[in-house]
């Protein structure tokens, strides 16, 4: 038996060689939003989004909702020197391809992203409002007027439902219709925001939804789906957070919108209610395994319920490149 002498051991572990850097072919994530106990949404739905489309999310806690599937109850933020402290650590190390903005708490977190994001300017921003309902009003204001002073100069895609778009953005509507996807990107631009995604678009006749891309120039893309009769908690987050990964990935602004409803729509179809409230996305709708041993497989010998082939989600192009 060797022995070696303990004072010049050399204790530096060794790893195989795998032919490759590894590093340089991560497509990585920064993601800002609450802890979410239920699974229902923030960091839970970002992390299991951004995984199921092929990126590796940076999960920066921001604070923690206190909810379950029926409402969120309360929310505790975390310090906002706390929150830049985990960006900058992992922002240090890791290459990162895209930012994804959630709910954060209130205006110095907002204050403290934004610092980041005008350092990192060459990275796109996917900033997404949920509903902040169940919040006291104040604090709704006082968020909401932090968030267009300071993080939409920096974003480079903002996405909410059209209700709370056109609350937000164009507050003293007066026209005889709701305004248009192209009216609320108008009031978005002004704000310096270049791209809006609006959610949740009324379709006559009320048996489908349209979520539109925009620009002030132009609707760029967008996908109508049949309504679901269930209520679904986590859905914004869920999208928002695989068009960032998307986005990350190199797609176009387009494609990734289409690939990206796509998977919600798996995501939606696949929804299961574990609680006595709201239905929850299954954002690993694509790994489940077939139902039994005897479960008929496809020629190509790929199991039921495997991942959806990307052709699917093909768009007419355009130029918008982000």
């Amino acid at each position: 038996m060797s022995t070696q002498n303990p004072g010049t051991a050399d204790t530096t572990p060794s790893f195989p060689d795998t032919g490759n850097d590894a590093a340089a072919e991560a497509v990585c994530v920064l993601s800002f939003n609450a802890g979410d106990a239920s699974g229902a949404g923030g960091l839970a739905a970002d992390v299991a989004a951004i995984a199921s489309v092929g990126a590796h999310p940076l999960a920066v806690v921001t604070g923690a909702y206190v909810r379950d599937s029926v409402a969120i109850r309360e929310h505790h933020a975390l310090d906002s020197e706390a929150v830049a402290d985990q960006a900058r650590a992992v922002l240090e190390d890791m290459p990162v391809q895209a930012i994804k903005v959630g709910f954060v708490g209130g205006p110095e977190t907002l204050g403290r992203i934004a610092e980041i994001a005008a350092d990192y300017d060459g990275v796109p921003v996917i900033a997404y409002m949920p509903d902040l309902s169940w919040w006291r009003e104040d604090l709704i204001d006082q968020y909401l007027d932090a968030f267009a002073e300071l993080l939409l100069p920096q974003t480079s895609v903002l996405v909410g439902s059209h209700a709370l778009l056109a609350r937000w953005l164009l507050p003293d509507w007066e026209g005889a219709r709701d305004p248009l996807p192209r009216d609320l990107a108008m009031a978005a631009e002004a704000l310096g925001v270049p791209y809006l995604l609006v959610t949740g678009v009324a379709v006559p006749g009320g048996q489908h939804i349209d979520n539109v891309l925009a620009s002030p120039q132009a609707v760029l893309a967008s996908g109508r789906f049949e309504r679901i009769e269930a209520s679904f908690a986590g859905a914004g987050d869920t999208l928002s957070a695989a068009l960032a990964a998307l986005v990350a990935t190199g797609c176009d602004l387009g494609e990734a919108l289409a690939e990206a409803l796509g998977y919600l729509d798996g995501c939606l179809a696949a929804g299961f209610r574990p609680g006595m409230g709201q239905a929850l996305p299954d954002r690993m709708f694509w790994a489940q395994l077939p139902d039994g041993p005897d479960e008929e497989k496809d020629d190509d010998d790929t199991p039921a319920g495997g991942p959806p082939d990307p052709a699917g989600f093909e768009m007419p192009p355009h130029d918008t490149q982000h």
